[in-house]
């Protein structure tokens, strides 16, 4: 009896336990409880993919095991299994950014206050400085007996045979400091200072000292051999200290903080004193910014001199919109340009510069003479709107550098209204285009035997990206990765190898392994998915595309109701954020929850349609623009065009089709609900800015200028203006500690709401929450009430 009661007993276990193992990994109808937990429940994609310097090994990042953070794991070519990486293993393995040489057989490992040079054949690391102090941006001299590095804001010269120190450079914080005047002595004072050295020894001995001191540092102060004449910031900061290749001129930026511009408080009212705390968050656009110069210093002549922004043409150039506003008649427009590089020729012979202006409309790609500070122009790329598109570049100087020849510049540039490769020659002034085409170039770069580009691009499809090779003079494009969606790669440092992080628009980011040549097959690595995760069919949403009122080609994913028909049924259009992101792709959304929140409306007989409006990234430069001084203009009417779609071609009944957002996503839901009523019968607007004279200035002036200087286009872009056209029902929910998009936006639109007598609207509110979401008690509080929203205005459900 006893030999059959325990396996009884463990029968009976098993029994109940599986049915709650099946349970767990099946994930069954979807609902926003699910979908809305703690992202771990999917599983967990690579990240951080790093080649070992022997191109043998790639590490990354991964957490198959579920664990409360990521570990290092790897592959080698020989053996494509995952291994988790031991501690030992990790510690020993040479910091991911290094300097290296131009042979790559040395390497310069700089870890805060150390210094050391690795030989890479060998493996063995020479120490070269060993300090307290912060040791930073580190390079190689032209001829590689040197080693400079910048300390406490000045640049140091290392000889690495003679192990002689120099420094270059001496920068000072503030003004001029001026020797006190000496205050004047009488008869008695000198009687007692002598008296004093006459009987007291050891102040006798230590006056001697402090005398010879004094000659010593007045001697060093007149020998201008010894030490670099002393250059100071003023009210500024130094940037941007680069050494010549020659070794005979620095240069060097000067920037000045705006101190008068006022920052927005942030309350946090649940904190963990039980007070209300303030957060300092940013300014409001039109704040007066900081400026930028740029000098060159004379090593020889021991002088220093600014970089001639005169030469600049076109520097005063008017917008267009200027002419709008008769007050202008009789103003000077006036703009600051800031500057990034110099960007040295590797034989040392030729330095170029950016410029780009402080209304983003130019950038100036121009060549320094560093001995005059002269500038001569390359390229100038003017823009009504503003310059942007990929690569090329903020205030960081975007994607640029020298061809093998030393002669010619590369840069990237929308001149053909989308980004494209192009060169110019530095000594003749000719430029010429290496790509062409309606698709975008991403992150460029060249072989490292100089004979071909690389570089990601959209050439297939507007939605796919894929890595290609190109001649180093431009040609036939070879595409080298082939699985449809998106391909993030990284090149093993001997270029034989590719890593890939793919996916698909279903199927969350993997590591694949592939070599690197055309017809090559990709091979998974990874397998990160959970049984829960993998164990629904999610859908494939269809990219496609449909003709907005001015016949422009508008992308969207389509998702179909899997109940029912389209017909006469319900719909609802996601409004990405960001403005200028792009999400009509066929890769893994960065919206994943948004993603499967679409299959559970797919599931419940909703049609969704996910639109990329105008201003949304991949298409070119006339799509970014196409907001330019009018934000809920053409982005809002390709969304009214994606309902009108839906009718037409789907069935979907027009009294039927709500929308909804966050961020940008948000404010078009707010625009859409208050100028186009007829078409949008719900409406929920997360995160969303009501008032763009609130937002910030790097992102709301390239589009709309400034409020002080084009006032029209902030009054036809702001929500808040037009609130007085909301008709149906409105929900609006944000994170009250937001510092992005500030809670005060939504306050001052509710005051708004409150005083036109509207009652149609509610607002949810996370007292912990910044601008992205972070708690699965708000995502999943925020999308049921989403839900309801939808399902009681466009299903007629209580």
């Amino acid at each position: 009896m006893r030999n059959f009661r325990l396996p009884l007993i463990l029968l009976l276990l098993w029994m109940i336990y599986l049915p709650s193992t099946v349970a767990q990994s099946q994930l069954g109808s979807l609902s926003v409880e699910k979908i809305m937990r703690d992202p771990s429940w999917m599983g967990s994609s690579p990240t951080g993919i790093n080649w070992s310097e022997d191109s043998k090994t790639v590490y990354f990042n991964w957490n198959p095991e579920n664990n409360p953070s990521d570990s290092l794991y790897k592959v080698t070519l020989s053996n494509s299994t995952p291994q988790k990486v031991s501690k030992a293993e990790r510690d020993a393995l040479p910091p991911r950014f290094t300097i290296s040489n131009k042979a790559d057989s040395k390497r310069l490992i700089n870890e805060g206050g150390n210094l050391n040079m690795l030989d890479v054949k060998t493996a063995v690391q020479r120490k070269l400085i060993n300090t307290l102090d912060r040791v930073t941006n580190t390079s190689f001299s032209a001829d590689e007996t040197k080693v400079f590095y910048q300390m406490n804001g000045n640049l140091f010269r290392l000889h690495l045979t003679s192990g002689e120190l120099t420094q270059l450079t001496d920068f000072r914080q503030g003004n001029e400091q001026r020797e006190r005047p000496t205050l004047p002595t009488s008869d008695q004072d000198e009687w007692l200072e002598a008296d004093q050295l006459a009987w007291i020894e050891v102040l006798k001995e230590r006056n001697e000292r402090s005398k010879l001191m004094a000659e010593a540092r007045k001697s060093l102060a007149n020998d201008e051999s010894v030490k670099p004449t002393p250059i100071y910031s003023g009210s500024g900061g130094f940037n941007n200290i680069s050494i010549s290749p020659d070794e005979k001129f620095v240069t060097y930026g000067i920037f000045e903080f705006s101190l008068g511009s006022k920052r927005t408080g942030v309350p946090t009212y649940v904190t963990e004193s039980g007070y209300t705390e303030t957060l300092n968050a940013r300014t409001k656009v039109g704040a007066e910014q900081g400026s930028s110069q740029l000098f060159v210093f004379d090593i020889e002549k021991n002088e220093s001199y600014e970089i001639k922004i005169s030469d600049i043409p076109g520097l005063d150039d008017e917008p267009d919109y200027w002419d709008e506003y008769p007050a202008n008649a009789d103003k000077k427009y006036k703009r600051t340009v800031a500057p990034s590089g110099p960007f040295w020729s590797e034989d040392g012979k030729y330095a170029v510069i950016q410029l780009r202006s402080s209304d983003n409309k130019d950038r100036w790609i121009m060549l320094l003479d560093p001995a005059t500070g002269g500038l001569k122009l390359l390229d100038r790329q003017r823009d009504e709107a503003w310059i942007g598109g990929p690569g090329t570049g903020g205030f960081g100087g975007g994607s640029v550098g020298w061809m093998p020849d030393n002669k010619r510049f590369w840069f990237q540039s929308e001149e053909s209204g989308y980004s494209q490769l192009y060169t110019v020659d530095v000594t003749t002034g000719t430029k010429k285009a290496l790509t062409s085409g309606n698709f975008e170039v991403y992150n460029p770069q060249i072989s490292k035997d100089k004979k071909h580009w690389y570089f990601t691009s959209n050439e297939v499809h507007p939605g796919e990206r894929h890595f290609y090779r190109m001649a180093i003079d431009g040609g036939n494009r070879e595409k080298i990765t082939t699985l449809t969606g998106q391909s993030e790669v990284s090149m093993s440092p001997d270029e034989k190898q590719l890593a890939i992080r793919y996916s698909y628009s279903n199927k969350p980011w993997e590591l694949y392994l592939m070599e690197n040549r055309v017809g090559a097959t990709p091979k998974q690595i990874t397998s990160s998915l959970t049984d829960e995760f993998k164990s629904y069919d999610w859908m494939d949403p269809e990219v496609i595309t449909f003709k907005a009122r001015d016949n422009a080609d508008v992308y969207a994913r389509l998702y179909k109701p899997r109940t029912g028909t389209s017909k006469g049924g319900p719909a609802v259009i996601f409004v990405h954020g960001a403005g200028y992101l792009q999400n009509a792709h066929k890769g893994w959304s960065t919206y994943f929850r948004e993603f499967m929140f679409h299959n559970l409306l797919a599931e419940q007989g909703y049609t969704v349609l996910d639109i990329d409006y105008r201003a949304s990234a991949g298409y070119g430069r006339d799509w970014r623009t196409a907001i330019y001084r009018h934000m809920g203009g053409w982005d809002l009417n390709d969304n009214t065009d994606g309902a009108k779609y839906l009718v037409a071609e789907h069935g979907v009944d027009p009294d039927k089709i709500g929308l909804y957002g966050g961020s940008y996503g948000g404010f078009i839901t707010l625009m859409a609900m208050f100028n186009e009523p007829e078409v949008f019968s719900a409406g929920a607007a997360l995160r969303s800015v009501t008032d763009w004279a609130h937002y910030n200035h790097g992102y709301t002036s390239n589009i709309l200028n400034t409020p002080m200087q084009d006032s029209l286009a902030y009054a036809r872009s702001s929500p808040i203006y037009f609130a007085e056209g909301l008709q149906g029902p409105l929900l609006i929910a944000h994170g009250m500690v937001d510092t992005n998009v500030h809670f005060q936006d939504v306050v001052r639109l509710a005051q708004r709401l409150i005083e036109l007598e509207k009652d149609n609207w509610e607002m949810a509110l996370y007292p912990l929450e910044d601008h992205g979401f972070v708690e699965p008690s708000s995502w999943t509080d925020e999308y049921k009430r989403i839900l309801k929203l939808f399902d009681q205005n466009l299903k007629g459900m209580k």
